[in-house]
């Protein structure tokens, strides 16, 4: 058998089975004899004894076929190499150069056991490398989409059949991609088609518009609701792969209960269509339980199958999974091609298995060429920047007389500049030039690396170097070059490449068009972005969704509304389906500029493209092609809205609400609930977990309660929000029973769920555990979002729990995702680390936030502001020095920084001085300014002159924020003038800006400061009246306060109300 290292790897998939074994657990198994196929809720682990009966394997000749391999005796320890090292002995081994690296040919089978499909021949796109190991299994998208195009096809592959061109077809496709076009809605086209919709006719047009996956799905929809049609198990296979390409999982649920609800039985294709979408996303889980579903329903998984599970189990890193399936796949003498052979070799070369990487290629030697396998482990020893054994290899090659393509060379290139070895990379390059191994697309790989490490001026040398060679760049090579010179805010050098690339005669594609487009606008060209973009498609070329969504979303960082708007509708107008993100950025514009009737047509495309797959409701969309019918489309759209109820009347809400709000126990709550006589919906009850959640236990036990109401069925989103109140009561243990029990009832786990966990922790300062749930989330295939690494950070980078390597990895990992920290992150991991002492890697970081788009001024803004917050000013003021020569002025809000960080140092006579300086500059003081002064006035006890700023404050016509509220309450306290300091607290909870939590608790500890703690008892109950907890030191701060008063029963109280509210807030079952 092959060693899958010291884990047994049955054990190991089958507790995989086990922890996602309820994610579709309403539907349960069936034996009917009517074909009907039901999902069963626990699927049974691979080595249970009721498991089905596999047919007869030929065990004995497959283990001598698997056997380990031999010890090697002429194998002799070799000196550390280097990878020049190795280069040279590649360069000895290979073929004559000149040409595009091609894929080794594996042998047609003849008489042996093992047959490799010549269908899956091909060379693996992306390669592996230890520190990416999310991209290092992707195939070209041709090679992908040609053996996924399989699963929806006919047998032969094709999409085109006799009936496929058939008038009907035809018709109905036509209607389908144009379902966004015209003045009537796509339904009602299909209506008065006059054609015969058939299950034949369904399925073909779907497979010709799987590409217009939307629209191709609301035809799913409206045809399943025809009277007297029933679809297929052939068309819902088509329509499940349409909605897994668009990632649209809950739709995919959606579409197995159909399949159930329907009587339709599923087939070898359904379950393989599964496995391979989820295993494209990452959800390793998923995948492995829909190939346990599979066998369950007595199907025996093919060869397709097999290959999806192992490169499934492949991308999420689970290397023994991957290599016990394939024993599987050979024990069944199925056929192994050359790109699953080096999915797993990728796989077990990044895990650093490297026997069973040499058991899998002795295995791969019985079916094909040596020199084709020691290409495919020779690749991925190298991508994975395995030296030393690739180099054992090597030897090995030279021994056989072997002879390797020179795509090897290419290989090590490429892996060493994507592993920040660049200069390693450069000389494998120049020391190639003899051998003819280099060309544009090596020399790509080099520059791509050199501009990893933000040496932008190496890759342009390098750039001029390959032309002077004669040798026309890639223009992949000059967007690289191009967007990185945008980040370093070098427009004009960007647009002069562009037109040099555009003059050498290279032709840019739609990814180099969008970074113009993207540049143009960061830089504030909106008019040049727009003539780029426009002669896009003069040109034949049409915007991609990704296109569309860069261009929009630059547009709303500039706050430029009408633009986004206008690009927006179009977007729509091609059936490019706009993301939540991309719509509430337009949406939150809109609404700033008083846009309502725009905000209303963002909201219906919204609609759509998000619920009119799965409702009934009908939206057209023809007005995004005449602007005059703007009007009356939106009256529909509020007609339509208004047919469809929420769900839930606003009096219900207030009557459930009164009933958990009251002080009765929960007894008498239950009967009042069951008075009431109302129905809860999954919506109505997500609304009252979210406006009942400052009630506690009530809510929970609410929450308890309905789970065992009959006909109810609680949500994911449900789940959430009470794992949410029972974390923010601190009630941990009860948070992981929701957590247990919503795997337990199947209810579907997101990336949501762990980010509240993870938050919950971090907020009561448990970072430790906050760090084991995040490490957690990634074991269980999750991928964290920019939330959770937002949240995570946020926390290890706070005063309680504070854990800085560890926020600094997270914060690394955040941008390697492609997650860009917002202005509230980075401020906040800059102060962390200036806080910390290390000024150098906070400069480090703004570098690296600046080439991902921050722009130059924000940037040194922050790092001031954090300087300034730390005590560093000597520090902040020569970074302020120094901004004229970086490009930056100094704004406003450096200004502030600088004179609340030297009032806070007491260098008054520098602060000043600030102020001067900028009035001349002809820039007023802000709020935050004016805030400063007035605080610096109380410390020296000039009550008068803090008064007369902050009357002078108003009259500059700045209104008074929270602040400089609580600023004034501090002072007057500090002063003993505490009746006015409750004058200013009255009039904060009467006009505005309330009175926030910080507010409160310098109240309250400025009160016990001064022997006024029964006040401060007063506030507490306050705080409480107006639904803001109280901290512990809250609590603990009064009840101090009352004791050193002599009011020990007071403070008794105090400390009876803290347990009081503390177990309130807790589900005690």
């Amino acid at each position: 058998m092959l060693r899958c290292g010291s884990c047994n790897a049955a054990v190991i998939r089958s507790s995989c089975f086990q922890s996602w074994k309820h994610y579709f657990p309403r539907f349960s198994s069936s034996s009917s004899s009517g074909g009907k196929h039901h999902l069963s809720p626990v699927p049974t682990p691979l080595n249970s004894p009721s498991r089905p009966k596999r047919r007869h394997r030929r065990q004995s000749s497959n283990a001598r076929k698997m056997s380990p391999p031999r010890p090697r005796p002429n194998a002799v320890a070799q000196p550390p190499s280097s990878p020049a090292d190795l280069f040279e002995r590649i360069s000895t081994i290979v073929g004559s150069g000149g040409r595009e690296p091609a894929p080794p040919a594996l042998p047609a089978s003849g008489g042996g056991d093992v047959e490799v499909a010549g269908e899956d021949d091909g060379m693996c796109g992306q390669d592996a490398r230890r520190n990416a190991p999310e991209n290092f299994l992707e195939m070209p998208g041709s090679i992908r989409e040609e053996q996924e195009a399989k699963l929806v096809c006919n047998g032969d592959g094709a999409f085109n059949r006799a009936e496929d061109v058939s008038p009907a077809v035809q018709k109905i496709t036509e209607i389908v991609r144009a379902a966004n076009h015209g003045t009537t809605s796509m339904e009602e086209r299909l209506e008065s088609s006059g054609v015969v919709f058939t299950p034949d006719v369904v399925e073909m047009v779907l497979k010709r518009c799987f590409k217009a996956g939307h629209s191709a799905l609301r035809f799913f929809h409206w045809a399943r609701r025809q009277p007297g049609y029933s679809h297929p198990t052939a068309t819902y296979n088509a329509a499940l792969y349409i909605a897994g390409e668009a990632r649209e999982f809950d739709l995919v649920e959606k579409l197995l209960e159909w399949m159930g609800e329907d009587s339709c039985p599923t087939d070898v294709k359904t379950w393989t269509i599964l496995i391979c979408h989820y295993g494209k996303a990452k959800q390793i889980g998923k995948a492995l339980w829909a190939f346990e579903q599979m066998k369950r329903r007595g199907f025996e998984p093919d060869k397709m199958a097999y290959e999806a599970i192992i490169r499934a189990s492949c991308e999420g890193g689970k290397t023994e999974i991957a290599m016990e399936f394939y024993k599987e796949m050979v024990g069944e003498d199925m056929g192994v091609g050359y790109n699953l052979y080096q999915a797993l070799m990728n796989c077990l070369a990044v895990s650093g298995d490297v026997m069973t990487l040499r058991s899998v290629g002795e295995h791969m030697m019985k079916v094909a060429s040596e020199s084709a396998v020691y290409f495919c482990m020779l690749k991925s020893l190298c991508i994975s920047e395995r030296i030393e054994e690739a180099m054992e290899l090597v030897d090995e090659i030279k021994k056989k007389n072997l002879t390797l393509d020179p795509g090897c060379a290419e290989i090590l290139v490429k892996g060493l500049s994507k592993a920040g070895r660049a200069s390693e990379a450069l000389k494998i390059v120049e020391d190639a030039k003899k051998n003819h191994f280099s060309g544009n697309k090596v020399y790509g790989h080099v520059i791509g690396g050199y501009l990893r490490l933000g040496n932008v001026q190496k890759a342009l040398e390098l750039l001029q170097n390959l032309k002077e060679l004669g040798s026309l760049p890639m223009v992949s090579t000059y967007t690289e070059i191009i967007q990185h010179l945008f980040r370093s805010g070098e427009y004009q050098k960007a647009c002069e490449l562009y037109d040099e690339m555009l003059e050498d005669g290279i032709e840019p594609d739609v990814v180099a068009i969008t970074a113009m487009v993207a540049g143009h606008v960061r830089s504030g060209h909106i008019l040049e972005a727009w003539n780029v973009f426009e002669d896009m498609k003069k040109k034949g070329m049409y915007p991609t969704w990704k296109c569309y969504s860069v261009f929009i979303k630059e547009l709303c960082r500039l706050s430029k509304p009408e633009e986004a708007f206008k690009l927006l509708i179009e977007m729509a107008h091609f059936n490019l389906n706009p993301k939540d993100d991309i719509v509430n950025l337009v949406i939150s514009l809109l609404r700033r500029k008083g846009e309502l009737e725009k905000v209303r047509r963002v909201e219906q495309i919204s609609r759509f493209f998000n619920v009119q797959i799965l409702d009934s409701v009908q939206v057209n969309l023809s007005f995004v092609e005449e602007e005059p019918k703007i009007l009356d489309c939106s009256v529909d759209v509020r007609r339509q809205s208004n047919q469809r109820p929420k769900g839930f009347s606003d009096g219900d809400l207030r009557e459930v609400c009164k009933i958990l709000s009251s002080s009765q126990n929960w007894v008498a709550m239950t009967e009042d609930l069951k008075k009431s006589a109302i129905h809860f919906t999954p919506e109505f009850v997500e609304e009252i977990l979210r406006s009942c959640q400052r009630y506690g236990r009530p809510v929970l036990q609410f929450f308890s309660w309905i789970g065992k109401v009959a006909g109810y069925a609680r949500t994911t989103e449900a789940y959430n929000m009470a794992i949410k109140i029972s974390g923010s009561g601190k009630d941990f243990a009860y948070m992981r029973h929701l957590y247990q029990e919503m795997k337990r009832r199947g209810c579907l786990v997101t990336a949501d769920t762990w980010t509240i966990m993870i938050a919950q922790y971090g907020r009561a300062g448990l970072t430790e555990m906050a760090l084991k749930k995040f490490k957690d989330m990634k074991d269980d295939g999750f991928l964290p979002n920019g939330n959770t690494y937002k949240f995570l950070i946020s926390f290890l980078c706070g005063k309680k729990g504070r854990k800085l390597p560890e926020a600094i990895t997270a914060f690394q990992e955040m941008l390697r995702a492609g997650y860009m920290p917002d202005k509230e992150l980075a401020e906040s991991y800059l102060s962390c680390l200036c806080e910390s002492g290390k000024i150098h890697e906070a400069r480090k970081c703004l570098e690296t936030l600046r080439k991902n788009g921050l722009t130059a001024q924000t940037g040194y803004s922050l790092l001031t502001k954090s300087l300034c917050r730390a005590g560093l000013l000597e520090e902040a003021v020569m970074l302020v020095n120094e901004l004229s020569h970086l490009g930056c002025e100094i704004d406003q809000y450096i200004y502030g920084s600088l004179v609340h960080g030297l009032l806070r140092g007491g260098r008054q006579e520098e602060a000043f001085c600030k102020i001067e300086e900028m009035k001349k500059s002809g820039i007023q003081p802000t709020v935050a300014i004016y805030t400063s002064l007035i605080v610096q006035f109380f410390k020296e006890r000039h009550i008068a002159k803090a008064l007369e700023m902050f009357k002078k404050m108003r009259e500059d016509g700045f209104e008074p924020t929270v602040v400089t509220y609580s600023a004034l309450i501090r002072g007057y306290v500090s002063a003993g003038m505490i009746s006015d300091a409750w004058d200013i607290y009255y009039r904060m909870a009467t006009k505005g800006p309330l009175p926030d939590f910080h507010t409160y608790s310098m109240f309250i500890t400025c009160l016990c400061r001064v022997g006024r703690s029964e006040e401060g008892l007063q506030l507490l109950h306050e705080m409480l009246g107006r639904g803001i907890f109280p901290s512990t030191i809250n609590f603990r701060t009064v009840s101090y306060g009352l004791n050193r008063e002599g009011k020990q029963d007071l403070a008794h109280t105090v400390l009876q109300a803290k347990w009081r509210l503390s177990r309130e807030r807790k589900f005690l079952a």
